[in-house]
């Protein structure tokens, strides 16, 4: 893509002046950050997935090569050590060439234990940046993970160049395809795990490639929160599908979620509907200078008068909110910062020195406190589920007396509704990055 390599030198001009400051901050002659290594399984000679570092991948768009190094300083032209062995039984990475390769001083390493002569001789000055800190300790290095630099770095990630931007929007563009593949599937009659062949494969990824475990659920199963099982037999009737998938370019990912009615009609189609325009209402309502927990709080409201109006629970929606209830029908967070990570770093800190950003009292499970500011790109993920366990918790309690339980038992065979939408923050404007691409 064009635009990546237009906007590249911009972004490592970026990381320069922040390995710069941060640096000189601490008294620091650079950071060595370390790509990560390959995981043998226990017992067996073969390897789990390699899932770079992302303080590394946020450099260059290596991400499936392990044993590579970066040696910064935010002045001096970024070296990289990178990885190319002599291998008969694997295939080899080309030596780098593509629009980033320019911007590095590129040492080629051989053999993984080789790499200490290619590594500044006095390691005291020099932050290790990287999971391995017993590779780091037997090089030599002292200072592993100083906590003042991550706090500096995981601040900082949360305002992407243009760079990024391209790189977001096109993880995007790539998981429409594929929830757009897969919501097919699912009018068609599929089951959970064709749905999930038909998403990879609109892709062009395989599993190991999305950014997390896509969550393909049908039915009851749309209520289970983190649901990775993918049954291979379709249900004998279907009524609705939940799906939470993304997709990875460059090591940047998206994090898309839709709900679907199999009937397209009725009191759950109406209830997706009723969530879509409240999600949509709450991604507009990101604005510079706000906290993300008020957004979160927002959500609490807006569920409690869906419950009240639908009357799954008797109350007027703002004793529902008073009373706790809508904990239990929406009991993760509204969102989190997006990026090099699903979950992406820095979204509780107050400021780049790791100040604790607390979330609203009584929500611990949201993933961002942090105020919005422009740069940052944000998920907005509302949910109403009925979950056995949590309604089982609430039927303990005096507010059972409250809920309308022959509706509860009316919607549970449909599990939960969530949706969710990849959303910049700029200056002036919102960029929905998912409906822009017209996912319903």
């Amino acid at each position: 893509m064009e635009q990546l390599a237009q906007y590249y030198a911009e972004h490592i001009a970026t990381l320069q002046q922040r390995t710069k400051t941060i640096v000189e901050r601490e008294g620091l002659e650079g950071l060595v950050i370390h790509s990560g290594q390959a995981k043998r399984q226990f017992l067996d000679d073969m390897y789990y997935p390699f899932k770079v570092n992302p303080q590394f991948k946020a450099w260059l768009p290596v991400i499936d090569n392990p044993h590579c190094w970066l040696v910064v300083n935010g002045t001096d032209k970024p070296k990289l050590i990178f990885y190319r062995p002599v291998d008969f039984w694997h295939k080899v990475p080309d030596e780098p060439s593509d629009f980033w390769a320019d911007y590095f001083d590129i040492q080629l390493l051989l053999k993984p234990d080789q790499v200490e002569k290619f590594l500044p001789y006095d390691k005291a000055g020099y932050g290790y940046i990287g999971e391995y800190l017993e590779v780091a300790q037997a090089l030599g290095f002292t200072q592993m993970n100083p906590e003042p630099v991550m706090n500096y770095l995981h601040f900082h990630r949360a305002y992407k160049t243009q760079y990024e931007l391209v790189c977001l929007r096109e993880a995007n563009r790539l998981a429409v395809l594929g929830h757009t593949a897969a919501r097919d599937a699912f009018y068609a009659g599929a089951s959970e795990f064709g749905i999930q062949q038909a998403y990879l494969n609109a892709t062009s990824h395989m599993e190991n490639d999305t950014p997390y475990g896509n969550i393909v659920a049908l039915n009851d199963n749309c209520a289970i929160l983190h649901y990775t099982h993918f049954d291979r037999h379709a249900p004998a009737q279907h009524r609705s599908f939940l799906i939470d998938a993304g997709a990875n370019f460059h090591g940047y990912a998206s994090d898309i979620t839709r709900t679907y009615d199999f009937a397209k009609q009725g009191q759950f189609a109406d209830l997706v509907s009723v969530m879509n325009e409240h999600q949509i209402a709450l991604g507009k309502a990101l604005q510079p200078g706000k906290l993300y927990g008020e957004l979160h709080i927002d959500c609490h409201n807006r569920v409690a008068q869906v419950l009240a109006d639908f009357n799954i629970v008797k109350l007027p929606a703002e004793e529902i909110v008073a009373k706790g209830i809508t904990s239990t029908f929406f009991p993760h967070g509204l969102g989190h910062h997006l990026g090099l990570q699903v979950h992406d770093m820095g979204g509780f800190m107050a400021d780049e020195s790791g100040t604790h950003q607390d979330p609203p009292e009584g929500h611990p499970f949201l993933r961002c406190t942090r105020r919005i500011e422009a740069g940052q790109v944000f998920t907005i993920e509302p949910g109403l589920y009925f979950i056995d366990s949590l309604l089982g918790d609430l039927a303990e309690t005096d507010n059972k007396q409250y809920i309308n339980w022959d509706k509860v038992a009316e919607f549970k065979p449909f599990g939960g509704i969530r949706i969710e939408d990849n959303i910049i923050v700029h200056d002036d404007r919102l960029e929905n990055m998912t409906r822009d691409l017209n996912l319903d």
